[in-house]
């Protein structure tokens, strides 16, 4: 089994891209796609990938819509 430690060869591999809410580091796997879900270490805040593009990876805030029970 995996220990849930990063090693500084995955770190070398990772990208970041900056918190929206608190402008901290938040690293991401090199593999990691739009749709998935992050969260920050600093606040907490959690994150989606929008885009992942050459050298730019775009985060933003996940917003949950709440279920409308036609009220």
């Amino acid at each position: 089994m995996r220990s849930a430690a990063i090693t500084y060869e995955e770190m070398d591999r990772m990208a970041t891209a900056k918190c929206p809410d608190c402008e901290a580091d938040i690293a991401i796997a090199d593999d990691a796609m739009a749709g998935e879900i992050l969260s920050c270490p600093d606040c907490g805040l959690d994150l989606e990938v929008k885009a992942v593009e050459a050298q730019e990876i775009r985060l933003q805030k996940l917003t949950i819509e709440k279920e409308d029970w036609g009220e």
